[in-house]
């Protein structure tokens, strides 16, 4: 797959990213698999993760300001 920003190539790695889910409630999720440009550093997550992410964010509490979690494959 081609980086629809520079045309570079994707490749597999994994990071820790923040997920705005609230006026004042951030959660951060840690080793998630994302695709990232090896040129640019643009990155994509794939439809099967973002699931996962969207199922993660559902089961957290809405009134917390940070939370850490780790995603599980």
């Amino acid at each position: 797959m081609k980086c629809h920003n520079c045309g570079g190539s994707f490749e597999q790695i994994t990071t820790d990213l923040p997920f705005k889910t609230g006026p004042h409630s951030i959660i951060i999720i840690k080793e998630l698999p994302v695709l990232q440009c090896g040129n640019c550093s643009e990155f994509l997550l794939e439809d099967a993760v973002m699931e996962k992410v969207d199922a993660i964010i559902a089961g957290t509490g809405k009134t917390v300001e940070v939370e850490i979690l780790r995603y599980a494959a």
